[in-house]
């Protein structure tokens, strides 16, 4: 029975943040043992520095493989990756061996993932200036992990489940525009192609998780949604063209719609997936229905990752106070979307 479940990589993050607390945290929860066979990528050391914070008990046993791991409650397999001395990095603190530990889990976890060892990956969170200290430029997991996979249209999405506050039986999906980016460079570089390429992929995930084509809005860029060029030339000159187009393709498209509405209208059922312009236009909206509950997934990717939709938490990082539900949501569905229940 067992071998029927997803195998999952869960990447440890920054050794400094919330990482490694929440993912032995969630490695106790009955649902994640059901759901997947998880192994977590990092060092040991830490992972069992975080057991003795915790008070879970757990065994955190080095593995050197994937195959080798016979994940429970009370074993936590540990696939050894990063540099030794980030045990040393102080809790709370930017450090480039940090940096290098979050980097050679991730890098080491979508390998396995493209060999097909393992059927998806799920990860906490890294800092991104630390990962720049260690002399790996990129804005954050999205872009590392679209490198690594050798792909060009990809997306950052975040999607909240079915609940009491979502209307959609299918949840609720915002993918963006553009994303880590000053916002001065992202209104200039906002485009009808990145717009089109961001509905394809909202369409297509929601469409392989829900079983039927997602009703989709799209947002506007400017207030009242430009109120016919008043407020600004984006919507009649880029995002109506790029929706016009999506229809013509067969996409459910709506918009471009005021931002400060949409997601009213989407929490009300109305759609399942939203075109954000830029990341805080989609991540405010979103986390404030659900900030603990928050999945990040990584569109058009050819393996399967997804992750919390948190950072690492310096102020609150390893003092036993961090929220494992996003974690546990991000299992979730990564399980799901690698073919297996989630429960």
């Amino acid at each position: 029975m067992n071998e029927t479940k997803p195998r999952i990589g869960i990447t440890m993050g920054d050794p400094a943040g919330v990482g490694p607390e929440i993912v032995v945290g969630a490695w106790a929860r009955p649902e994640v043992q059901r759901g997947c066979r998880p192994v977590a990528l990092g060092r040991p050391e830490i992972l069992r520095r975080a057991v003795e914070l915790c008070g879970t008990g757990a065994e955190v046993v080095p593995v050197e493989s994937p195959e080798q791991a016979e994940p429970g409650a009370d074993v936590i397999p540990c696939l050894v990756c990063g540099p030794e001395d980030a045990a040393d990095v102080e809790p709370g603190t930017i450090d480039a061996r940090a940096g290098q530990a979050a980097y050679d889990a991730v890098i080491a976890a979508a390998r396995l993932a493209l060999d097909g060892r393992l059927d998806a990956i799920t990860t906490a969170p890294l800092h991104k200036e630390a990962l720049n200290k260690a002399g790996h430029h990129y804005p954050g997991h999205t872009e590392l992990l679209a490198e690594t996979c050798g792909v060009d249209d990809f997306a950052m999405m975040l999607y909240l489940g079915p609940s009491d506050q979502l209307r959609s039986p299918n949840g609720l999906a915002v993918v963006h525009a553009t994303l880590h980016t000053a916002l001065e460079a992202a209104i200039v570089g906002l485009s009808e192609a990145e717009i089109l390429v961001k509905a394809r992929l909202a369409d297509r995930f929601m469409t392989r998780l829900a079983g039927s084509r997602p009703r989709i809005g799209v947002c506007a860029l400017n207030p009242h949604g430009g109120e016919g060029g008043l407020f600004g030339y984006q919507e009649q000159r880029i995002i109506r063209p790029a929706v016009e187009q999506g229809q013509e393709e067969g996409l459910d498209l709506a918009g471009p719609l005021p931002a400060d509405t949409v997601m009213v209208h989407a929490r009300d059922g109305k759609f399942d997936a939203v075109v954000a312009m830029y990341h805080d236009q989609g991540h405010i909206a979103l986390k404030l229905l659900g900030m603990h509950r928050a999945v990040n997934v990584t569109l058009g990717l050819p393996i399967v990752r997804t992750s919390v939709a948190h950072g690492t938490a310096f102020d609150i990082a390893w003092q036993g106070r961090a929220e494992v539900g996003s974690l546990l949501e991000a299992l979730r569905v990564a399980a799901r979307l690698a073919g297996g229940s989630g429960e």
